[in-house]
Formats: C-alpha cells, sequence, structure tokens
C-alpha cells in the first residue's frame, strides 16, 4: 500500500510559467506542502483546477481557474477567474481518478487529501482509503492547523 498525499492548488500563484511546487504561493499552499512533505508519503501531486493531477516537477503557465465556490463580489474583483460548474467538476473528478488510475491502486492506497471539500467530493466515491486532516477546519484556520500537524509529525 503506498500512501500519496493531494494538495489542492490556490488562488495566490506566481505570474510565471513554474514547476507546480512553485506556482501556488501563499500560507495554505506552503504549509500543505510541507505537511505532506513530513509525511514521507510515497507521492504527492496537486489537484489542479485547471491540469486536474499535477506532479510537483511538471512546468505550468498561471491560470486563474477554481472549483470552489466564489462570491459575486470576489467574481466582480477578478473578472478573469473561471468557477467550475457542476457538470465541469464531475467531468474533472473523472479526468482526476482516470489520472490516479494509471499511478496509484485506488481501492487499495492511502490518500491523504489537503483540500477542501470541493476538490475532494468529486473524488470521493472513486477512492476507498481517504483521510483528511482538514475535515472540519474553515478556510482561514487551515494553515494554522497544518503549522500544528508539521510540529506532530515532526515530534515538537
Amino acid at each position: 500500500m503506498k500512501r500519496i498525499v493531494l494538495i489542492s492548488c490556490v488562488s495566490k500563484k506566481r505570474n510565471v510559467k513554474s514547476k507546480a511546487k512553485d506556482l501556488y504561493k501563499g500560507p495554505l499552499f506552503t504549509n500543505s506542502l510541507a505537511y505532506g512533505q513530513a509525511l514521507k508519503p510515497d507521492k504527492i501531486y496537486i489537484l489542479s483546477a485547471k491540469h486536474h493531477l499535477l506532479n510537483l516537477e511538471e512546468e505550468v503557465e498561471p491560470y486563474d481557474m477554481t472549483l470552489s465556490y466564489v462570491s459575486p463580489n470576489k467574481r466582480a474583483q477578478k473578472p478573469k477567474l473561471k468557477v467550475l460548474t457542476v457538470e465541469e467538476t464531475k467531468l474533472w473528478g473523472e479526468r482526476v481518478i482516470e489520472q490516479l488510475r494509471k499511478v496509484a491502486n485506488l481501492e487499495d492506497d492511502k490518500f491523504i487529501i489537503l483540500a477542501g471539500q470541493s476538490y475532494i467530493k468529486p473524488l470521493n466515491s472513486s477512492l476507498t482509503n481517504i483521510e483528511e486532516p482538514l475535515k472540519g477546519v474553515v478556510q482561514g484556520k487551515r494553515p494554522a492547523k497544518l503549522k500544528d500537524l508539521i510540529n506532530e509529525e515532526n515530534g515538537k
């Protein structure tokens, strides 16, 4: 059984083509990646709204797309932001599962998912062994929770 960490993309990004692990910015992503690495998994992937399943070393252009709910006010501030519809989100999940099937055993491997429900829900029914360390933690509290988890993992 492999342990695979899945981290969701975030809205803050560098504005130049970068390796996926370097593209995303901000404490939520950096703490998610640090916690994922502290777990010493077999593999870490990023769940990207645009690119589906990303290898950390894969180079990608910045983009403005999300599966998450975005308030009308925030949408007005970011006119180029693409929010996936329910149908597009379903197709996104199918594509991610198709990609995961090529690199993992969906029934036997353990998937540690560091993402919100909008990224987890489309994958839920296809993955047997899921762990959600951030389940129930509101968005704004997640970076601090991840720091606590990193400290626990490192024995502090």
